[in-house]
Formats: C-alpha cells, sequence, structure tokens
C-alpha cells in the first residue's frame, strides 16, 4: 500500500462546500482559477498557503452542503493528498472518490493533533502521528484504482485501453 507523509491543516466540523468554494467564484472558467478562492470564507489566506502533500485534518460532515462537483476539485487542485475527517457527507465522498481525492474516516486524530505537524498515511492501514498509531477502514479495491488513477473517467480509460 502506498504511504506517505505530509503537514497538516487542521479544520473544524461542518465544513460545508460554500465554506469550500463560495459560489461567486463557481463563474470563474476553470478550476484552477477557483483555487485561490478555496477555504475563504472560513480562512482567506489558507488557499494560498497549502503545499502539494499537504493534508487536511478536519471534524464530522466534511463536504456537507450542496453537491457541486467544483469542491473536491478545488481541493486537489491545491495539492491536498487526502482529507481525514470524522465523517463525510455522502455526495461530497462520492465526488472525491471520482475526481481521484482520498477521503479517510478517523474519530480520534483531529481531537490529537496541532495544525503545522506531520502526519503519514499507510493507506488502508494506519495513520501515525507523535508515536501513536491510528488505525482506519480500508477502502474497497475499486475505489483505490479509481484515486490513483486520478479519477474515475482516468481509470475507465485506462481498464478500456484508452490511455
Amino acid at each position: 500500500m502506498e504511504k506517505f507523509t505530509g503537514k497538516v491543516w487542521v479544520l473544524g466540523d461542518d465544513i460545508d462546500t460554500d465554506i469550500i468554494i463560495p459560489t461567486e467564484y463557481l463563474a470563474l472558467k476553470t478550476v484552477k482559477d477557483m483555487a485561490p478562492y478555496g477555504f475563504s470564507p472560513l480562512r482567506p489566506e489558507l488557499a494560498g498557503q497549502i503545499k502539494a502533500g499537504d493534508i487536511i485534518v478536519a471534524g464530522k460532515n466534511f463536504g456537507c452542503g450542496s453537491s457541486r462537483e467544483q469542491a473536491p476539485e478545488i481541493i486537489k487542485e491545491l495539492g491536498i493528498k487526502c482529507v481525514i475527517a470524522k465523517s463525510f457527507a455522502r455526495i461530497f465522498f462520492r465526488n472525491s472518490i471520482n475526481n481521484g481525492l482520498l477521503l479517510i474516516e478517523n474519530n480520534d486524530l483531529v481531537n490529537d493533533i496541532k495544525e503545522g505537524d506531520s502526519i503519514e498515511v499507510e493507506v488502508n492501514n494506519s495513520i501515525s502521528y507523535s508515536g501513536k498509531e491510528y488505525k482506519i477502514a480500508s477502502l474497497p479495491e475499486n475505489l483505490v484504482d479509481i484515486i490513483n488513477a486520478g479519477g474515475l473517467v482516468k481509470a475507465m480509460r485506462k481498464l478500456n485501453g484508452l490511455d
């Protein structure tokens, strides 16, 4: 399984899709154009501080609100490697998988972690932080394949020999 380490950004409960990308920026032409405005209602500086490979750790109900597909696309465009939260809104979870963004559910990490610290993630196994191991549930192999391919469309193109 894949292992990676990343710097953590800590967010709270109920981070909705309007916080991830406010409605007024959906009119911009591309996800790349929208990305600098990610999380702006909550923390206007955050999008500019995130670096490739960083990790978001949040509370419950991450991605609630509207089902806009741009929300996981913007998180991925910002370079976030994965989002770890107590729970995810169902449609956001599926949109994230379909766009190749890894989501991990864990109830305890957000209570222990400090923003700016680093964690190690072993996909479908555990999270290591400050000498403690947090077990995580495994995603089904077909979902891991979609994430590893970069999203559903890319996975299907690969599966059908088009790429």
